[in-house]
């Protein structure tokens, strides 16, 4: 395009300006022109560098096409603005390398529908003392920076676009601008990055998306405020704050992030308030180092696409929730690391795959009036100084309400747990935990299920309609006050002689409880002696079981400690031809013989309460007396205790049980559930994966069990190639017949020192033969159940006499009974 002229029309009153005319050149223009002046140029290219001294307008022709005036050097800086002047409709083009196309450096000029075509260091450049309005301009910059703003220069950009940049679209380095609806996309690097000490930005409506990098920097002690704007399509962080910086998010929207879609850390700031952050890959929102903080009010966190938990804080972070929502997450929240710590007040935790609230490593966390449901677990207190406090939250339709494991130590008060698919709360591995005025109703398992005798506090708790029982925990384990439940017998507070033991530990008097695991019926008759109370699993990093003193007990009396269990006579056949096989085996070797190989991994299946676990321990005892394993112990897990929240854990959690179990028993009860029939990207199938390989690896070491039901055992048989071939025997575990279900609760008696006055036998024969046989059902738990809720009742019989004798205080009569369920 050829170079057109200039028309200077003369603004000024004053009689020494020159008159208006036509400058062939827009330097000669420029010169002639003074404050006031408009110059129109015509269209053309103008090969010029051009600097504006005087608050003059500059601008194309009316009524001429877009870019029909092309100011464009061969090097330099195209336009230079030292002025309040106004330039409207020109089209900027630059080629240095080293200086921006458009530099404005004094003034507050009004810059209106520019359009910046440049392959320079940056497209539009603002310093110093500047404060333009830059409306409807748009800057194509592939070799450098869009817009930056520099030393103390600031300004409003309204409704202007940066399309392409092949650094940074914008870039705040010691300025302050303000931009208004702008759109940047397309850069490289980062979107939109404000760094440096006295750097400062606020954004209100903007885009940032189709980014090669991180949509927003806020770095090095710099500070910005995001409001009504949205950040998306990245390929790196959609924000990222670092080093003393301070960001505020006010009605923002981040989405389709593949990394994190917030990551601050080194003593940053984050204030958001409606914020929404959703279809992230890693985190949601990613919090690190000491004096790093988040505070979120009324913000919407969900729809991960990764592997990871929606909000991370780590290293001595804290971050704050209020009002928010956190859902379709595979983990809610994760604290870990000592001086972590995460508030969260009137919140959802909803549609969570693994775990809602994790504490880890000496972090704690503090919910109030929170909500969470259909999660894996509600919250998981995991190891020693981990802790903080749970109160008034409600947990639903969760597989586990709360878990505290290995030494963790939280506070519950009067939270709530409903529809559980197995423990309300579960503690295990030397967890402590104190619960206040806790509820948990519905529950397919357990309510409180505490076991290894961790010292967990249970005071005015409360259970009602749990299918294996209110209560369930080892006799030198939780001190219980003031509990109550609906489930005839089961609550934690001991019983005797019809007064409720306030503050007593389970076991001190009355009924004596079984060790989490062990149902009356597995308990030994009177004369045998009792198996070692191994169950539960271990806590990680405790010592290893000590091995069995010299002249610990041989095969044939651990044998008839089985033969002595009622029942279980198919049980006790397949064990005996097992123990006949290996020890025949063994002479053979010693005769110099070749053995038959034994496969000694086992599947046991059936009906909860059907004495699983004491064959397991005793079966242990059996291979350690002839030789087979070196200690013999048992090491109970479940799902919990090996299936970790990311990616890689769950190996390191089944290596540790396996670990913990060598040269003995692994126990793995209820073991179909780390394969459900709706795993999708279940982490189960990766420690089935772990453990068959483990299994081979080391053959000799360690006898694994696994135990279920029947149909779903059967199942679980066929998830890997290599399952079944490890466990090449499965026994069956009937359920109890009423005459063995009246021999436990004769057994019990026998132990507690009562007796079965006349008639009392037959009664209890009808009673069990009537007794539905529902999921509540639990074989030898609900025989010690029954003699529980018959000592209790004669208790509130005894009590009215005046002076009872031995008699009165020993015989059990028909009317001690429970009354049957409604549904009988």
């Amino acid at each position: 395009m050829a170079q057109g002229t200039v028309q200077v029309t003369h603004g000024g009153a004053s009689r020494w300006r020159r008159r208006s005319g036509e400058y062939p050149t827009l330097t000669a223009a420029l010169a002639a022109a003074g404050d006031g002046d408009v110059l129109s140029i015509a269209p053309g290219t103008y090969r010029e560098n051009l600097v504006l001294r005087h608050a003059v307008t500059l601008r194309g022709p009316e009524g001429a096409a877009a870019g029909s005036v092309r100011i464009a050097p061969l090097d330099g800086v195209a336009l230079t603005v030292r002025a309040s002047a106004v330039v409207q409709d020109l089209y900027l083009e630059g080629a240095d390398r080293a200086a921006p196309a458009l530099l404005v450096e004094e003034g507050s000029p009004e810059l209106t529908d520019l359009r910046v075509h440049t392959r320079s260091a940056s497209g539009i450049e603002v310093r110093g003392r500047a404060r333009p309005l830059v409306r409807r301009c748009t800057v194509e910059n592939p070799a450098g920076v869009g817009i930056s703003v520099l030393d103390g220069g600031g300004g409003v950009f309204e409704e202007c676009e940066v399309v392409v940049a092949g650094q940074a679209g914008v870039s705040v380095r010691g300025g302050h601008p303000r931009l208004e609806r702008c759109r940047i996309h397309h850069a490289v690097g980062a979107g939109i990055t404000v760094t440096g000490e006295g750097s400062g930005l606020e954004a209100l409506g903007c885009e940032v998306y189709e980014v090669k990098g991180t949509g927003v920097q806020v770095s090095a002690r710099a500070a910005a405020r995001l409001t009504d704007c949205a950040v998306h399509r990245t390929s790196a962080d959609g924000v990222t704050l670092d080093t003393d910086a301070v960001l505020t998010l006010a009605g923002c929207d981040i989405h389709d992030v593949p990394e994190n879609a917030v990551d601050l850390r080194a003593r940053s700031v984050l204030t958001l308030s409606r914020t929404t952050v959703r279809r992230f890959g890693r985190n949601g929102l990613s919090v690190w180092d000491p004096g790093t903080r988040v505070d979120a009010e009324s913000c919407e966190i969900h729809d991960s696409t990764g592997d990871y938990p929606a909000v991370w804080v780590s290293d001595g972070a804290t971050a704050s929730l209020d009002s928010c929502r956190v859902h379709d997450v595979p983990d809610a929240l994760f604290v870990l690391d000592r001086g972590s710590r995460v508030d969260v007040v009137d919140s959802d935790l909803s549609q969570v795959r693994n775990t809602a609230v994790s504490v880890s490593d000496g972090a704690s966390a503090q919910l109030d009036d929170c909500r969470i449901r259909e999660a894996g677990t509600g919250a998981w207190f995991r190891d020693h100084g981990s802790g903080g406090t749970l109160a008034n939250c409600t947990i639903d339709a969760v597989q586990t309400g709360v878990i505290v494991t290995k030494g963790a130590d939280p506070v519950l008060e009067r939270c709530t747990v409903t529809s559980a698919a197995e423990a309300g709360f579960y503690v295990s591995a030397g967890g402590r935990g104190t619960f206040t005025a806790c509820r948990v109703t519905g529950s397919s398992g357990f309510g409180f299920h505490v076991i290894d005798g961790c010292r967990t506090t249970l005071s005015r708790c409360h259970t009602e309609r749990c299918a294996r029982g209110g209560y369930e925990f080892a006799e030198d384990g939780p001190h219980a006050e003031g509990c109550t439940g609906d489930e005839g017998g089961t609550g934690p507070a001991a019983r005797a002689a019809g007064a409720s033991l306030a503050g007593a530990r389970p076991g001190s008097a009355g009924p004596r409880r079984a060790t989490a695991g062990q149902d009356p019926a597995e308990r030994p008759a009177q004369g045998v002696p009792a198996a070692r109370p191994a169950d539960g699993p271990e806590p990680a990093g405790a010592p290893a079981p000590a091995a069995p003193a010299a002249g610990s007990r041989g095969s044939g009396e651990v044998l008839g400690q089985l033969d002595a269990l009622v029942g279980l006579d198919s049980v006790k056949r397949e064990v005996r031809a097992l123990t006949d096989m290996i020890e025949v085996g063994r002479r053979r070797q010693q005769a110099g013989l070749k053995a038959a190989s034994v496969r000694r991994h086992l599947v046991f299946t059936g009906s909860p309460g059907t004495g699983k676990t004491t064959v397991a321990r005793l079966y242990g005892e059996i291979l350690a007396s002839l030789g087979v394993l070196e200690r013999g112990h048992l090491v109970e897990v479940s799902r919990v205790d090996l299936v970790g929240e990311h990616i890689g854990s769950t190996a390191i959690r089944t290596q540790e049980a396996f670990d913990r179990a060598r040269g003995g028993v692994l126990f793995i009860d209820e073991a179909y559930a780390l394969a459900p029939e709706d795993s999708g990207r279940d982490f189960g199938r990766e420690a089935i994966d772990t453990l068959v390989k483990l299994m081979e690896d080391h053959r000799d070491a360690v006898v694994v069990i696994v135990a279920g039901y029947t149909e779903e055992m059967e199942r679980f048989l066929t998830v890997n190639p290599g399952v079944a071939s490890r466990f090449s025997r499965t026994i069956t575990f009937g359920d109890y017949g009423p005459q063995e279900l009246l021999r436990i609760v004769e057994q019990q008696a026998e132990e507690h020192e009562y007796r079965l006055g006349e008639g009392t036998g037959e009664a209890l024969l009808k009673y069990f033969t009537e007794l539905p046989k529902g999921p509540a059902f639990g074989n030898g738990r609900t025989a010690r159940q029954t003699f529980e809720a018959m000592v209790e009742r004669h208790a509130g019989r005894v009590a009215q006499l005046a002076d009872p004798g031995t008699d009165e205080l020993t015989l059990l009569f028909p009317e001690d009974l429970p009354a049957l369920p409604a549904s009988c």
